[in-house]
């Protein structure tokens, strides 16, 4: 079957090429059946990965004018891409189903074939005068005597020999050497013998992923997945199929003083074939130099279209003295514990840093994320606005002593959504922060929070998803793209997100609250009751956990134990300022409007996270006018 109308291109996904122009799927080189709706559909797929296909569009496109059951024509022909790919729907590689919407391809796709096919030989007849007819057309006139037509075969003949030959070296060259799109950083080892220097290994792993972090042509799986194969010793192959990548980079780091030796090696998978390796060394305050060094050399490995302001990013000379750059590395490493008493660790490690080094701008970033996580709910080391200011101030000071950092433009961004409020200025960041480094996984799920609350559910679950491609293990991107489904109202799908994430972690607390909110959506009440226990019994008693807890109480008919809560909650002596909204929704559930409108009110002066009002729970409120003033006041109406 000829497919004119698609482009010229062969496309490869893991061991698998497609050439949408013959519809032929082949895997290893060897061709597999698959009937031409089946690879229409996969083509579609192919030509837009990562994105969600409708399943209007491809009825428009492959059953225009079916008068059969599309249902059924379209689940069979994903049947059948599937039993070709060894894929399955419930822990989809290649094509994830995207429940009464459409489908999505999940794995990177590389255009390996470029430019028209040579025309199969027999096709045409050659004729003496060099011209050509079609075969049967030609007449008997046109055959060449049977001499001459002996030495056409031979010379048409070797120069099949001849092209097939050349055809095999360019495939053989290409097959040795492919574009990677994909790469993880695994832990780099520390040499010193001294556990007390993990922070500088780790940290030096987190920063060599920043800088290949700015490489828009390849996917860098985040510092938080890669982490979890410290000490492990998987096989790298496993490894890579877990994190979805076609190569790793491994090595090892060495300080003795102040002199810093980084050996790397990059290694294609699943070949476990080693493409390039290398060692660097210098003094300490080169150290960040020396990892800019290395991510060119890797994007030159796996051949990076790079852009002139990502080459420009990487050669820029960066000097720090070795007292800052240490505190810098240690305040990332508690940065990325995640927990309050870490957070404020972190804040004085980069105080340090910035004290030592008041020109380092990196630090004054790691200080923005510090206190923008601070003041969360999650964590509640700051008041809401102490937090805004100063992670305002940081960034701030961050962006004016380096523009291009985006991990600064996504702290500011994040200060405004959170507690300022200014919904455009922190889009342009979110924006800017992506453009600069599209591969920091933070800044695609932070601008996804800020698009829901937007109400732009279709493009936050997008950027949680490329959150997720990026930190496939990360449990909190995870957990909010369940928590996100929910908002969506796509309760069915949120629920298997988060028993994905509870496979990965079953004591984590935050994927027992999202399931816990999905079932009770789902009237599903005594599921739901489960869940939130058990996340109160994981992590203790707080607003969001004992809240949802009581809601589900008063919508089930156990009124007294909702009020017990409720009361509870009240009586905090140091309420955060979501908890105002957490017992709001309490009262949402006991039927008592007013009453959750004064709470949503005190959240307001309190400057409260506005994301909760998301939640499907709120769905009574939303037609009364005090609550749509309410969102008016936080500029979420235009």
């Amino acid at each position: 079957m000829q497919h004119a109308n698609y482009p010229r291109k062969c496309l490869r996904f893991g061991v698998f090429e497609a050439d949408p122009r013959i519809g032929e799927l082949t895997k290893h080189g060897k061709r597999l059946p698959l009937q031409e709706q089946p690879f229409q559909l996969l083509a579609m797929l192919l030509e837009r990965p990562g994105e969600l296909v409708s399943r209007e569009e491809l009825r428009a496109k492959i059953w225009p004018e079916t008068i059969v059951d599309f249902d059924q024509g379209l689940n069979k022909a994903i049947s059948k891409i599937r039993e070709a790919l060894g894929d399955s729907a419930e822990n989809p590689r290649f094509i994830e189903t995207v429940a009464r919407r459409g489908y999505r391809f999940l794995a990177d796709v590389a255009v390996v074939q470029d430019g028209p096919r040579e025309a199969a030989a027999g096709d045409l007849t050659v004729q003496a005068d060099g011209g050509r007819v079609s075969g049967p057309e030609a007449g008997i006139s046109a055959r060449p005597p049977p001499r001459a037509l002996a030495w056409r075969v031979f010379g048409f003949g070797f120069a099949l020999v001849l092209a097939a030959a050349l055809s095999w070296i360019l495939y053989t060259s290409r097959a040795s050497s492919p574009t990677i799109r994909s790469v993880a950083v695994l832990p780099l080892g520390n040499l010193s013998g001294d556990i007390s220097q993990d922070y500088f290994a780790d940290g030096m792993t987190e920063e060599l992923i920043t800088q290949l972090g700015q490489i828009s042509a390849l996917r860098v799986i985040s510092s938080t997945s890669v982490m979890r194969y410290k000490g492990v010793g998987k096989p790298l192959a496993e490894i890579a199929r877990e994190l979805n990548v076609q190569a790793v980079v491994e090595g090892s780091v060495l300080r003795s003083g102040d002199r810093v030796r980084i050996t790397v090696q990059l290694i294609r998978v699943p070949a476990d074939e080693q493409m390039w390796a290398k060692r660097y060394e210098g003094d300490l305050r080169d150290a960040l130099a020396l990892q800019s060094e290395v991510a060119q050399a890797i994007a030159e490995q796996v051949r990076a279209t790079l852009s002139r302001q990502q080459q420009v990013a990487l050669q820029k000379p960066k000097t720090v003295t070795p007292d800052a750059y240490e505190a810098y590395l240690k305040g990332r490493y508690f940065w990325n514990k995640r927990t309050g008493e870490s957070l404020k660790k972190a804040i004085d490690y980069f105080s340090h840093a910035i004290a030592t080094d008041p020109n380092y701008a990196e630090a004054y970033s790691g200080l923005a994320d510090s206190y923008a996580l601070s003041g969360d709910w999650e964590y509640g080391v700051l008041p809401p606005q102490d937090a805004f200011r100063q992670a305002r101030a940081a960034a701030t000071r961050a962006l004016a002593l380096d523009d291009s950092l985006g991990e600064a433009h996504t702290s500011l961004a994040f200060a405004f959504d959170l507690y300022g409020w200014d919904w455009a200025a922190a889009e342009k960041e979110y924006k800017r922060a992506i453009e600069l480094n599209p591969g920091y996984a933070t800044a695609h799920h932070w601008y996804a929070w800020h698009l829901l609350v937007m109400g732009r559910n279709s493009e936050g679950i997008f950027e949680l998803r490329r959150a997720e491609s990026l930190d496939p293990l990360s449990l909190i991107i995870s957990a909010d793209l369940a928590d996100a489904l929910c908002i969506a109202h796509l309760y069915d799908e949120s629920v298997q997100q988060s028993k994905k994430t509870l496979e990965m972690d079953p004591n984590f607390a935050v994927a027992h609250y999202q399931l816990g909110q999905a079932f009770e959506q789902k009237r599903m009440h005594d599921e739901a009751i489960a869940e939130f226990q058990r996340a109160i019994e994981l992590s203790g008693h707080s607003g969001a956990f004992d809240s949802n807890l009581a809601y589900v109480y008063a919508v089930s008919g156990r009124r007294r134990e909702a009020e017990n809560i409720v009361k509870d909650l009240e009586a905090q002596p140091d309420k955060n300022p979501s908890t105002d909204a957490n017992i709001a929704l309490v009262y949402v559930g006991l039927g008592d409007h007013d009453q959750a409108m004064v709470w949503l009110n005190k959240a307001y002066k309190a400057r409260f996270n506005p994301s909760i009002l998301l939640r499907p729970a709120f769905d009574p409120l939303r037609s009364d006018a005090r609550f749509e003033d309410l969102r008016r006041r936080l500029g979420l109406l235009r």
